[in-house]
């Protein structure tokens, strides 16, 4: 059986990630301080400087320049954040009645999908009347991600772009593939960010709301990538409310553990 691992990363020390599943792992990013035991974005290898501009990448990267040599090309690795986590399966509406709780409903590794996909992709987003690229001109008021093309290798080109044209969008940077297929897309994904972070810096578009804008960027370039590969399913995700998140109350019980807790999820986009 492949060995998974999926490294949850947060920019901040949160207790309840101690009480995730043995397989995913807390990761902290950023300027924080993290226990000892924890892996963080700062040591060896590392672009944790950039952190601010590039979020959950930084520890990506480090994941690229630092783990994945200890490991067997067709193990799985992926990440979550620390508010948004994998489920079992692929949910179209919400749940109920469900005695189980947010941790039953937690990707298993146990899931029989893991022994014969390739990828997970989180649950698509699929706009009703607007392009990936009008969606991020919307939000972002920025040109950047139409000028992004242009920093790959010609050969992605015209297919990164007619990515962008249509409506489908699998968001959050969050992904778990096999271990060389995760060395693929960080050959490709990091040179290309590298440029994007430059532009963005030179052309004084990261501030405000836009600070983490190549992280942004980075978001459309992960659907694309991934979307490519034939092998591969889609699952959905929770977002994690501030009960869960609370220090103090996971100084006591282990809020995902509470009967009921899944009827709240799944997290499900409507466009």
């Amino acid at each position: 059986m492949k060995k998974l691992e999926i490294y949850c990363t947060t920019i901040k020390y949160l207790r309840v990630l101690e009480k995730l599943p043995k397989y995913i792992k807390p990761f902290g990013i950023g300027l924080e301080k993290y226990p000892n035991f924890w892996t963080t974005d700062k040591s060896l290898v590392n672009i944790s400087s950039q952190n601010k501009y590039i979020g959950e990448l930084s520890g990506i990267f480090w994941l690229w320049k630092n783990k994945i040599q200890h490991m067997d090309k067709n193990d799985l690795i992926g990440n979550c954040h620390y508010r948004k986590m994998w489920l079992n399966k692929l949910y179209t509406e919400k749940q109920k009645t469900s005695y189980l709780s947010l941790y039953d409903s937690l990707l298993s590794e146990s899931n029989n999908m893991l022994s014969n996909t390739d990828v997970f992709q989180v649950q698509a987003i699929n706009f009703k009347n607007k392009t990936l690229l009008e969606d991020f001109k919307e939000i972002h008021k920025s040109d950047a991600l139409l000028k992004s093309i242009t920093f790959l290798p010609e050969i992605f080109r015209e297919k990164f772009s007619t990515h962008l044209k249509g409506n489908t969008f699998f968001p959050l940077n969050m992904f778990i593939t096999k271990v060389y297929l995760f060395d693929q897309y960080c050959e490709v994904l990091f040179p290309w960010l590298n440029k994007c972070l430059q532009y963005c810096l030179e052309n004084n578009l990261c501030s405000g709301y836009n600070l983490r804008l190549p992280a942004f960027l980075t978001e459309r370039f992960t659907s694309f990538w991934f979307s490519q590969i034939e092998n591969r399913k889609t699952l959905s995700y929770a977002r994690l409310g501030n009960f869960y998140l609370s220090n103090n109350v996971n100084l006591f019980i282990n809020p995902l553990k509470i009967p009921f807790t899944f009827r709240m999820y799944p997290t499900i986009h409507k466009y």
